[in-house]
């Protein structure tokens, strides 16, 4: 392998993931996997395990870094972190039991039609709000939302991050550093369970890409989730949507030349 490629394109495929993850709570798989099976040839299988292991770190840090500024709901975020892992067993289970269907561009299209959603229709919910929502009907709202989400993500394999963002701004009406903030707390976990099942079924990685991509996307996610939470609520949603918008374009050619 090409070692000034494989920097080179590990460097992009963390950037945009990094980017993804620490201003919407976005899966690393839907960045860093097309472009690791397009330019470096890579198993698809292996692949989306290293994306899976890249997206660890990074939503861990910027989970962190959402909760230091207090854009964090932790305990939410386990009740539908539970009700969505035991969920996406089950909608993985359903979908082998019914006729496949293409579903493959589910989580990139969903990633363009979001970010333009967050241009033209920014989300101006205020903590105010939020707070004005009993716990009680929070717990119950994050139980469903989360069983939803889980099956959905079973079923067709993909836009877990993306359905949760949607999911905590459109419907539980969560402001968006929160939301996002939640999210990646929730794809923290989520994300070591996959990676763990992939590398586990599938052998260890190519050692030097597996770094690399964790490295560049921890990098990025940092910088991302720092800007974020400075950032006011209109900035945040513009920066969100133009970042969604670009990484649909971009994942959408990446599956197009592949």
């Amino acid at each position: 392998m090409n070692t000034i490629l494989m920097i080179i394109v590990t460097f992009f495929a963390g950037m945009g993931a990094g980017l993804g993850t620490g201003f919407a709570g976005m899966s690393a798989a839907a960045v860093i996997s097309p472009m690791l099976i397009t330019f470096l040839g890579m198993d698809p299988y292996m692949a989306v395990g290293i994306a899976l292991s890249s997206d660890v770190l990074a939503s861990a840090v910027s989970a962190y870094t959402y909760g230091k500024n207090k854009n964090l709901d932790v305990k939410n975020g386990l009740i539908m972190m539970v009700s969505v892992l035991a969920f996406t067993v089950v909608g993985s289970y359903v979908s082998s039991l019914v006729p496949s269907t293409t579903m493959g561009n589910f989580s990139v299209f969903m990633t363009f039609l979001l970010g333009i959603k967050f241009i033209v229709k920014p989300v101006m919910t205020t903590k105010e709000a939020m707070e004005k929502v009993s716990p009680k009907k929070r717990e119950v709202q994050s139980l469903i939302c989360g069983v939803m989400i889980g099956f959905i993500c079973g079923f067709i394999g993909a836009g877990g991050g993306m359905m949760m963002l949607l999911i905590l701004t459109s419907v539980l009406g969560y402001e968006l550093k929160t939301a996002v903030g939640t999210s990646v707390f929730i794809m923290t976990f989520t994300a070591f369970t996959g990676a763990v099942s992939h590398f586990a079924i599938g052998g260890m990685p190519n050692i030097a890409v597996w770094i690399l991509c964790i490295v560049f996307t921890l990098l990025w996610a940092r910088i991302a989730a720092v800007f974020a939470n400075k950032a006011t609520p209109k900035t945040l949603n513009r920066a969100t949507g133009v970042v969604l918008v670009v990484l649909g374009i971009v994942v959408m050619a990446f599956s197009i030349l592949n």
